[in-house]
């Protein structure tokens, strides 16, 4: 390492201690640690644009050991990006540009929001995969128009969480040769050593993957860096793990290589000491040499000159390619086509019942003709969950054009790599499994929901009709879960119609993800339903009286038991109004004047039919409405015989109107 490398590299350094010190609070022992790490593939390798920092053949940075977000923020201060050092100063502060942990759209240049350790490292799996596939579709001879890197930069705690095995097991199989993993095992923890709880072969593990291992025994030494970033970038068929044995804290005479070092302030006594330790000014706090300064605009100039180079490929393919040009400004700006909603095989069901899965798979067949950007799968469900897009093509490392992707037995993974595919842009992910099995995904679409990704979540299988297989696999609480993740829609239609409204509501929407509750069961195909679902709920029968003596609510499966309850309770001379609550969440977020129209506030008598856990529907029964729902497991039985003993069932629903209407 040369002098002004050196100074470098202890400018991060010390930009992290001094925003660490000044907030009081954070992890210091990473960029100090990883600093030469970060400084070598940014300076060297990386493939980025200040100036444009959405350029979509940049590389991408997962740092995917969220707490060391320091690092990243020197990193994108020094190489000019709109982070002044006025944010740095102001780390952890309310207002300011950067947060405790990294976090996707607050900060320019951050790609995906990380603190929960071995997301990232999901996430840019993802990234790798939409990189290969979108190669596929748009390069051309001579015109190698997508064409980057994405580098993970993980730590010990990223290895241990489940997460990333699922996900580094996907990427093997696939042989994502462009995907780069540098692991910072400096085999410190929290809690001390990581001989305390991690002892395995780490680098075995990942060649048991399927991937290529580089190790680096000195953390601090650029050139072996370099050498090894070169050398995973020459490997094509394989992704790289890069172990990089480092030291946290580097330089603290009293922390380094402790856990002290990893989440808080080194303390102002031992920040001193560490200045002195590596001939750092003491005063002013915050200090970058004027050299850096002029080291890192060298950088940006050369990583400028890039991107106008890329700019020249660009205009040569739009003249020479303007279809595909269009395409992909399509894809980039996820354009729906108008006519889309029009097409009446969207709309069009017989008169047989059919399950939501089943009509849901229909859906999906029709907007992939319009959407062939459309990428998913399941997490090995697909002959159970109906979403496999015909025609379409399977992913795979020998078959990179295709749309369907098979995730395996890796729920968490999977929610993560959907992310993952919609952050690196060009793509619309989608996928499913049952929908008990969202509480395997739940850390993912939390982040999902907090980064405003509208990915599409289709989870089947939805109540206690799932029968046979017993309450293990009968969704109770999933429901009220999934409503309870802010900015999540959730949508459970109850026919064919309102299938298709619940996805193209999903696709319509830009500002977060959208869950779709289908059914297992056959259901029937109801009168009036369709568009009006995408108002959240509507009424699908009509009280026959001036005002309705009672308004029945239902979701999903249970909607057609209400419907029919209503016309016994209207032969008995009862006035029923049945309301269709497809989305609690879009029937909320409408206008006063509509839910008024909807559940007139004087109408106080109301039952609420749903087959799951009441939590959540407290606001819409009324002072004296009732909720026919279920606070326990159900059982392993045949479905329609489960769902009678639970309460759901047209006589019941009967039972409980008349006992409201006396």
């Amino acid at each position: 390492m040369d002098v002004i490398e050196e100074k470098a590299v202890n400018t991060i350094r010390f930009l992290s201690v001094d925003a660490i010190e000044k907030a009081g609070s954070g992890h210091p022992g990473l960029p100090m640690g990883g600093a030469t790490l970060g400084y070598t593939l940014w300076t060297q390798f990386l493939k980025h644009c200040p100036d444009t920092p959405g350029w979509i053949d940049r590389d991408r940075f997962v740092l995917s050991a969220g707490h060391g977000s320091m690092l990243l923020y020197a990193l994108l201060n020094l190489f000019g990006y709109d982070l002044p050092l006025e944010d740095i100063k102001n780390f952890r502060q309310w207002g300011s540009m950067s947060p405790g942990h990294p976090e996707y759209s607050h900060t320019v240049g951050v790609e995906t929001t990380t603190g929960p350790l071995g997301q990232g490292f999901a996430n840019a799996v993802g990234m790798a995969i939409a990189e290969r596939r979108l190669a596929a579709e748009f390069n051309r001879g001579g015109y190698p128009l997508i064409d980057h890197y994405t580098y993970i930069y993980a730590g010990d705690g990223c290895m241990m969480e489940g997460i990333s095995s699922e996900a580094a097991s996907l990427a093997g199989h696939l042989k994502l040769g462009k995907l780069v993993c540098l692991y910072d095992d400096n085999k410190i923890t929290i809690d001390g050593s990581t001989e305390l709880t991690f002892t395995e072969d780490v680098g075995k593990r990942f060649e048991a993957y399927g991937w290529q291992v580089l190790k680096i025994k000195e953390g601090n030494h650029v050139e072996m860096i370099a050498e090894a970033i070169a050398e995973a970038r020459q490997e094509k068929n394989r992704p790289s793990l890069i172990m990089v044995r480092t030291e946290i804290g580097y330089g603290s005479p009293g922390k380094q290589g402790t856990a002290g070092a990893h989440g808080a302030p080194l303390g102002s006594d031992e920040a001193i000491k560490t200045k002195k330790n590596l001939n750092w000014p003491l005063d002013p706090a915050f200090y970058i040499p004027k050299d850096v300064h002029e080291h890192f605009s060298g950088f940006r100039q050369t990583l400028l000159a890039k991107k106008k180079e890329w700019d020249r490929l660009f205009e040569d393919y739009c003249r020479e390619y303007p279809d595909l040009a269009d395409q992909l400004n399509d894809w980039f700006t996820h354009k729906i086509p108008g006519d889309l909603i029009k097409d009446q095989r969207l709309w069009n069901f017989d008169d047989k019942p059919l399950a939501t899965r089943e009509a849901s798979g229909q859906v999906m067949q029709v907007l992939a003709e319009y959407l062939p950007n459309m990428i998913g799968g399941s997490a090995d469900l697909n002959s159970s969950t109906k979403t496999a897009l015909r025609d379409y093509g399977e992913f795979q490392a020998d078959n990179p054009s295709g749309n369907n992707i098979h995730f395996g037995v890796r729920e968490h993974a999977m929610a993560a790599i959907l992310s993952g595919l919609f952050l690196h842009g060009g793509l619309r992910p989608f996928g499913s499994t049952f929908l008990v099995f969202f509480d395997y995904m739940k850390p993912s679409v939390r982040l999902a929901a907090m980064m405003e990704l509208p990915v599409v979540y289709v989870y089947t299988h939805d109540s206690l009709a799932v029968g046979e297989d017993g309450p293990t696999h009968q969704p109770v609480e999933q429901l009220s879960n999934l409503r309870s993740i802010p900015n999540m829609h959730v949508l459970r239609p109850a026919d064919g119609k309102e299938t298709a409204a619940a996805w193209v509501h999903a696709l319509q929407r830009r500002g977060g993800p959208t869950a779709l509750v289908l059914s297992r069961q056959k259901l029937p195909q109801l009168q009036g339903t369709g568009e009006k679902a995408l108002k959240g709920a509507y009424i699908v029968h009509q009280e026959q009286s001036e005002n309705p003596e009672l308004i029945m609510i239902a979701s999903g499966s249970e909607l057609h038991l209400a419907l029919k309850a209503a016309l016994e309770l209207e032969k008995r001379g009862h006035g029923v109004r049945v309301v269709s609550m497809v989305s609690r969440e879009l029937f909320l977020g409408q206008d006063e004047k509509y839910k008024e129209q909807v559940i007139p506030s004087g109408s106080e008598r109301r039952l609420i039919i749903e087959a799951a856990l009441p939590l959540g529907w407290d606001s819409l029964p009324g002072p004296k409405g009732e909720i026919i729902g279920t606070d326990s497991f159900g059982a392993s039985a045949p479905g329609p015989v489960v769902m009678e003993k639970k309460g759901f069932s047209v006589e019941n629903i009967i039972k409980r109107a008349e006992a409201q209407l006396k």
